[in-house]
């Protein structure tokens, strides 16, 4: 089915005071990592926000040497931050479920150009098959060889921040100087301290596994229900994991897009809440928990329009061997990979959304949802299926405020939005 035309929408205007820092909030507490607050004051609330933040940990040598002697600003190439959403229960909110171990639930890459016009966050499948390097569990100390096919949400478990860093690393040929580690209550306090997120659901979401039940409309999410919503896969699509990744950028770019309206740019005390919710519920690299790492990444995003900020998934396909799983497509990562590498500006003008996603009506036309070609997962509730690799709806282009003519189209099989896009959730 061809694409259909996307349609532009309207992006916020610029606060230059502001945007650099709370577009920072929005991007890292929206992708489950470290934000900061707005303020004239910028450096010292970043110095006491920290001085509260968890403990930090350390990546590999080459990593913690570029982000201990770079500048953030300045890297050539663009920086690289990965962020890690936990799934351990340990101590989490109100569960009495000790989860053993912990997988890296929901893992993005976000890399910032070198001339910080344009934010790409690119998810992965936690139930891609990929190599895993050895790594060292930095807790129990004990070694796990190398592996050359292994579920790519183990490597938390196998070595930390760390190994998750360096298998992302071998996967894109990217170098990954900073990481940052959230776990479910950091998740709830943050959607608190903005007093929820508006989000639009075009078919009611019915999962009897996060407990998550919406009808079809608009809702405003925060708390243990926002939660649910980033982690129902039951409950969207065609419940694989991949249409969770859609769905979860239909959250975060309404979230992007409330931190950077004028009602919560002009707000400290909201945004100085974000920041605290946090940083005391995260692990950061210690070369992403210093107080000129963070200044110097939000002026790098001062001024960034929604519309250059683009949610993509990592492309993947089929795995032969296995229907409940999925294994890298080659040709098209290659393509992102190298895009990213060469810090190329991108467009989504012929991409389409996520299976799980689909063009907001009130956007400016009839939300119409195309029919996955790919393959439906077996369910396990030990161990979730993506489900197959191909896309699901087509959406309208992005935001006019992306200029085309700079500008190179990823492969229409790279799903994605831009932040600026207001898009639903297909629920099931």
């Amino acid at each position: 089915m061809p694409d259909a035309t996307r349609r532009p929408f309207a992006t916020h205007g610029k606060q230059a005071r502001r945007r650099g820092w709370t577009t920072l909030v929005a991007v890292v507490a929206s992708a489950l990592a470290v934000v900061l607050v707005s303020g004239t004051s910028v450096a010292a609330i970043a110095g006491a926000q920290l001085a509260t933040a968890p403990q930090t940990v350390q990546l590999s040598t080459d990593d913690q040497s570029t982000a201990k002697t770079a500048d953030i600003t300045a890297i050539k190439g663009g920086a690289n931050i990965l962020l890690i959403g936990s799934d351990t229960r340990v101590g989490q909110f109100d569960s009495d479920e000790d989860v053993e171990g912990a997988r890296n639930d929901v893992t993005m890459l976000i890399h910032v150009s070198q001339d910080h016009q344009q934010l790409t966050a690119v998810s992965f499948p936690r139930d891609l098959m990929v190599p895993i390097p050895a790594c060292t569990n930095p807790a129990s100390g004990t070694t796990y060889p190398a592996s050359t096919s292994a579920m790519f949400n183990t490597a938390l478990g196998n070595g930390g921040v760390s190994c998750v860093v360096d298998t992302v690393e071998n996967l894109t040929g990217l170098s990954i100087p900073y990481a940052g580690l959230i776990t479910f209550d950091g998740v709830i306090e943050m959607s608190n301290a903005l007093g929820g997120v508006d989000v639009c659901v075009a078919e009611p979401i019915d999962d009897t596994f996060t407990g998550l039940h919406l009808t079809a409309g608009s809702h405003n999410l925060e708390g243990s229900d926002a939660l649910a919503f980033l982690r129902t896969r039951h409950g969207v699509g065609d419940g694989s994991d991949l249409a969770r990744i859609s769905s979860q950028q239909v959250f975060l770019s309404a979230l992007l897009r409330k931190v950077t309206s004028d009602g919560t740019l002009s707000n400290p005390i909201t945004l100085y809440k974000l920041a605290g919710a946090a940083l005391s519920n995260m692990t950061l690299s210690d070369g992403l928990a210093q107080t000129r790492t963070l200044v110097g990444l939000a002026s790098a995003l001062r001024g960034m329009s929604t519309a250059n900020m683009l949610f993509v998934q990592y492309p993947v396909a089929d795995d032969p061997d296995d229907s409940a799983r999925v294994i890298v497509d080659q040709e098209t990562a290659h393509t992102l990979n190298v895009a990213l590498q060469n810090d190329v500006k991108s467009s989504l003008s012929d991409s389409s959304t996520g299976r799980a996603s689909e063009e907001s009506p009130t956007a400016g036309g009839t939300a119409t949802t195309a029919p996955s070609t790919g393959s439906t997962p077996s369910d396990t509730s030990s161990s979730p299926a993506s489900g197959g690799a191909s896309s699901g709806t087509s959406s309208a282009p992005s935001s006019s405020a992306t200029s085309t003519a700079t500008s190179t189209p990823l492969p229409s099989s790279i799903t994605g939005q831009s932040a600026s896009e207001q898009t639903c959730s297909v629920g099931n």
